[in-house]
C-alpha cells in the first residue's frame, strides 16, 4: 500500500500531538514535515522519534539553539526557519495531506498556501476561516483541495453527511435545514456572573471534559470558541447564519446535530477525544482504530442540553454578531480576542474584561471590505494594536 504523506503544521500543540499518536499506531502514513513556534524541546523529541524530512521552527530567535540540538540527535531532519518556511512547507508537493493545527492568525498564511496547492487539508485552524473564509474556500475550490474539518463539532457534522469522494461538497446539504453545534459551557457554566471577577487563568484552563492548550481553554471558558466555530461553520457548510445554532451540552458526548428537511435529526456521539475526528479525516471515508475508549451511555447517564446564556457568555454573543455582520467583523473579533486572552493569561486584565476589550475594538476600528489577504492582515494588525492600547493605556 502506498503510504499517505503527512505534514503537521503545529505538531507541538494538542491537535498535533494527537495526530502523531495516530500516525505512530498505523502503518498507512509517513510523516513528511512538522512545525512548532517556540517549543523546541518537544519539537526535538518529535524529530528524534519520527525522523520527518523537514522540521520548521517559526521563531527565528531560537534557530541557532535548535540547530545545535538537532545536529546532536540521530535524525536526518532538515531544519527550516521562519514564517516563510511554514508557507513553503505547506505548499510542498511531496506531502499530499496537511493537518493545519497552528493556533490563531499565525496559521493563516500557511493554511492558505495549502488551500492553493490542491492538497487534502485536515482543518483545525479555525482562524483561517474566521479571518479569510470566502478567500480560503475560493482558493480551495480553484485548486481542487479537499477540505475535511477536524474540529470536533464540524467533523461531527461532516460525519452525519452523505459520503462524497471530494470531502465537503455543496450537494451534501441539499436536504439539510439546520446545523447545531454543541458546547460544554466550560468550567464557569453555572458560576454566578459577579464571581467571574475572581476567575484566574488556572481556573479558566481547567476544562471539565477536554484537554486543550491554554488559549483554546480560555476560549472555551468564555465560549468565544463557539462564536468562532459558528463563523467557521458558516463558511464551511454554506448555510445561512439563521440556520446555524448552538446548544450547551455539559457532558460533551453529542458533538453536533444535523436537522434535515423531513424532520429527521442525525447526531454524532463519542467520548471527548480529538483522536476520533483526526482519524476520520486521515482515513476518510474509512475508519481507523484509535485506541479511544468507546462510549458507554449507561455509564454516562443523563445527557443535558440548554440554550446558551449570552449574559453569562458575552463573547459568544459577540461571535454570533460578527458572523451575522460579516465583512471585517470576524477579523476584528479574532484579533482582539487573541490579544485579550493573552493579556488575561499574563494577569494583565480580569476575565470579564476580555469581552469588553473585544467589543470596543470592533466598535472603534474602521475597516474596508477584506477582499485580499493583504487587507485582512492589515485589519488584523490594526485591531491588535488597538486592543493592546486599550489594555495597557495606563502603563
Amino acid at each position: 500500500m502506498l503510504k499517505q504523506s503527512i505534514t503537521i503544521l503545529g505538531s507541538t500543540g494538542s491537535v498535533g500531538q494527537n495526530a502523531l499518536d495516530l500516525l505512530e499506531a498505523s502503518d498507512e502514513f509517513e510523516l513528511f514535515a512538522i512545525s512548532a513556534n517556540r517549543n523546541i524541546d518537544l519539537l526535538l523529541q518529535q524529530c528524534r522519534k519520527f525522523n520527518p524530512k523537514i522540521a520548521v521552527l517559526a521563531e527565528e530567535s531560537l534557530a541557532d539553539s535548535f540547530q545545535a540540538l538537532l545536529k546532536q540527535s540521530d535524525c536526518d531532519t532538515e531544519l527550516k526557519i521562519g514564517p516563510s518556511a511554514l508557507v513553503e512547507v505547506a505548499a510542498d508537493s511531496r506531502a499530499k495531506t496537511i493537518i493545519a493545527a497552528i493556533v490563531g492568525a499565525a496559521g493563516l498564511n500557511s493554511t492558505m498556501a495549502a488551500a492553493k496547492s490542491g492538497k487534502k487539508i485536515l482543518l483545525a485552524n479555525k482562524e483561517a476561516l474566521v479571518m479569510s473564509g470566502d478567500l480560503f474556500m475560493q482558493a480551495a475550490s480553484v485548486s481542487g483541495s479537499t477540505i475535511i474539518p477536524i474540529d470536533s463539532e464540524h467533523n461531527a457534522v461532516f460525519q452525519c453527511l452523505p459520503y462524497t469522494s471530494s470531502g465537503l461538497n455543496k450537494d451534501q446539504f441539499k436536504h439539510v435545514e439546520k446545523l447545531v453545534l454543541t458546547a460544554s459551557g466550560g468550567p464557569f457554566l453555572d458560576l454566578p456572573i459577579p464571581r467571574l471577577d475572581s476567575v484566574t487563568p488556572e481556573m479558566a484552563c481547567a476544562h471539565p471534559t477536554w484537554q486543550m492548550g491554554r488559549k483554546i481553554s480560555v476560549d472555551s471558558a468564555t465560549m468565544m470558541n463557539k462564536g468562532l466555530e459558528l463563523i467557521e461553520a458558516y463558511h464551511l457548510f454554506g448555510l445561512e447564519a439563521s440556520n446555524l445554532g448552538v446548544l450547551i451540552h455539559p457532558q460533551s458526548v453529542v458533538h453536533a446535530f444535523v436537522h434535515f428537511v423531513d424532520g429527521s435529526v442525525l447526531a454524532q456521539l463519542a467520548v471527548p477525544d480529538m483522536r476520533i475526528p483526526i482519524a476520520y479525516g486521515l482515513a476518510y471515508p474509512r475508519r481507523l482504530k484509535t485506541g479511544v475508549q468507546h462510549l458507554n451511555l449507561v455509564e454516562t447517564g443523563k445527557l443535558e442540553f440548554r440554550e446558551a446564556d449570552e449574559d453569562q457568555f458575552p463573547c459568544f454573543r459577540l461571535g454570533r454578531m460578527a458572523m451575522q455582520a460579516g465583512g471585517a467583523a470576524p477579523i476584528l473579533l479574532n484579533a482582539a480576542n487573541e490579544v485579550a486572552v493573552d493579556a488575561f493569561l499574563k494577569g494583565s486584565i480580569s476575565f470579564p474584561k476580555i469581552p469588553e476589550i473585544i467589543e470596543e475594538v470592533i466598535t472603534k476600528t474602521p475597516c474596508e471590505s477584506p477582499s485580499t489577504l493583504a487587507i485582512i492582515q492589515d485589519i488584523d494588525i490594526r485591531a491588535k494594536e488597538l486592543a493592546n492600547q486599550l489594555i495597557y493605556k495606563d502603563c
